[in-house]
């Protein structure tokens, strides 16, 4: 996923213009469809999902491999990107975002620990873990949370929340968490229908939603709330069966403790706190599942006041 550094350098980078090559990927990974019809289950029993493959290549050829011709073969020319605060528009200000984390980390790997799909948007709970070359290949693993919307051909809009302060927080004392335990068979699942009452469930719960409770692992496992939310702004949010996937943000007053731990004084004026998470819901509650925080950028951002 991109680094946060040379994100905010390359933002304002102008869109990648259609080509030849943008023709032949089509070609390749899937057929037209007609302007917003919905892929629920397009593929016969026993194959990939289209939409799933292509996160297969993201995972695998893209991000683990750091192939650098891929990106155009499974994302449009004007893919956009939310991550950490920062909007991405188009592959020429993500792709070489993204390779400066790849090159910092060599034989990075990506393990995915949850997928859900509606045949129309995708969702991931995942993992990376590698050795840092600007650490003295000290080594980190960091939980993150990415939810894909595509075209029937190609990825087109990506919400994706990393624990880099976990990340920091390793690559700074030299023990490295251990990687979570990897679903068994990621790329075989099946499209699964929507819940609506779901969804309303968890906008309600985002309003309030805080780690310690509900069984949801926060971040890296902490059970501290960094901030005391009253309200959540809804990105992004769709449900697959039983599970939500999600990107808000919520906001409210930095918590003393967090204030405390960091060193930094409590803002007279509301935070705001960046989410990703991929949660369950049962019996009209939310009862486990896991959210990332953007809690390193709050911070940072706080500190630059």
């Amino acid at each position: 996923m991109p680094d946060h550094g040379r994100l905010r350098r390359r933002a304002a980078a102008k869109r990648l213009g259609e080509g030849a090559q943008e023709g032949a990927s089509r070609a390749v990974l899937g057929r037209p469809r007609p302007e917003g019809a919905l892929i629920v289950d397009d593929a016969p029993d026993g194959s990939v999902h289209p939409l799933v493959r292509l996160a297969q290549r993201f995972t695998i050829d893209w991000l683990d491999r750091a192939d650098s011709a891929v990106p155009p073969q499974i994302m449009t020319p004007d893919y956009q990107v939310h991550i950490g605060g920062i909007d991405l528009d188009g592959l020429e200000a993500y792709a070489p975002a993204t390779l400066g984390q790849l090159t910092q980390f060599p034989g990075l790997l990506l393990t995915v620990h949850d997928l859900v799909t509606t045949g129309d948007r995708l969702a991931i709970h995942f993992s990376e873990h590698g050795a840092s070359a600007r650490h003295e290949l000290r080594t980190a693993t960091w939980n993150g949370v990415a939810l894909f919307r595509w075209d029937g051909e190609r990825l087109t809009e990506n919400w994706t929340q990393e624990d880099y302060a976990a990340r920091r927080r390793q690559l700074a004392d030299g023990r490295p968490d251990v990687v979570g335990s990897p679903m068994v068979a990621p790329w075989t699942v099946r499209p699964a229908g929507p819940d609506p009452a779901a969804e309303d469930v968890v906008r309600r719960w985002l309003t309030g939603a805080a780690p310690g409770v509900d069984g949801v692992r926060w971040d890296d496992g902490r059970d501290g709330p960094l901030i005391g939310p009253d309200s959540a702004e809804v990105a992004e949010i769709f449900s697959a069966g039983d599970q939500v996937a999600f990107a808000a943000t919520q906001s409210g007053r930095l918590r003393g403790d967090a204030s405390d731990a960091e060193g930094i004084p409590i803002p007279d004026d509301p935070v705001r706190l960046g989410l990703a998470g991929l949660v369950s819901v049962a019996g009209g509650a939310v009862t486990g599942g896991v959210v990332i925080s953007d809690r390193l950028g709050l911070m940072r951002s706080l500190s630059r006041r």
